[in-house]
């Protein structure tokens, strides 16, 4: 669904990635790691088209990058639901209501997908949370939240950049078995982390690829994870 072909990226110096290769495939889990600074953010933004590679093509869904534009791109982004490490919420709006924004930017009818809205918050366990305003939450509930807002659109592909980064070892638990049953759905899934603990615990209950970006470019981790 999402490929990159020898991919480099650049933010004006040395390249921060260089030749990297990936295919997402439906129902594909992978892992990314390595260190801070290390480009997962990047790769991640190169993923959903926020960035144009330096060299190198994208093809999204089959078209290449180059031919996308910007409603494309929007279009597209109803396919790639993106969960941020600083999931941000418009505090003065109760939870059910920043869930659904990304139906009220595409111009759907956010009433007629009363009970789909509720179901899946009931999903990541915030049923009792959808009138709460974001400062109520718990850095858990928002990470789910921000979770089901990305699912929202339900998307082909789930990119998750840092998810469980600020939560404790229970909530990201909880958050990883959320992804694995998505992906069990035949959702593709790409988590970037540093949490190696996080990852060696999601191989013993999905079959994922671990990949570490060193040096500049993307390899398979070895069975040291």
């Amino acid at each position: 669904m999402i490929e990159l072909s020898e991919v480099s990226y650049s933010y004006g110096g040395d390249a921060l990635l260089n030749d990297v290769s990936l295919s997402l495939q439906p129902g594909s889990f992978h892992f990314l790691t390595g260190p801070s600074g290390s480009g997962k953010t990047t790769l991640l933004k190169l993923c959903y088209l926020e960035l144009t590679p330096t060299r190198g093509g994208v093809l999204a869904f089959g078209k290449p990058s180059t031919e996308i534009d910007r409603d494309g791109v929007a279009r597209l982004r109803r396919r790639v639901g993106i969960v941020h490490q600083d999931c941000k919420f418009i505090n003065h709006l109760p939870l059910i209501d920043n869930v659904a924004l990304p139906l009220t930017v595409s111009g759907q009818d956010v009433r007629a997908k009363a009970d789909e809205l509720r179901e899946l918050l009931a999903w990541v366990g915030l049923e009792r949370h959808v009138n709460a305003f974001p400062p109520e939450l718990s850095g858990g509930e928002r990470q789910r939240a921000a979770l089901a807002r990305a699912l929202i659109m339900s998307p082909d592909v789930i990119l998750a950049d840092e998810p469980t980064g600020n939560l404790d070892w229970e909530m990201s638990l909880r958050l990883l078995s959320l992804l694995v049953e998505l992906n069990r759905l035949g959702k593709a899934v790409l988590v970037a982390t540093h949490d190696l603990a996080l990852v060696r615990q999601a191989k013993s209950q999905v079959s994922a690829r671990v990949l570490r970006i060193r040096n500049r470019h993307l390899q398979l981790a070895g069975a040291d994870l």
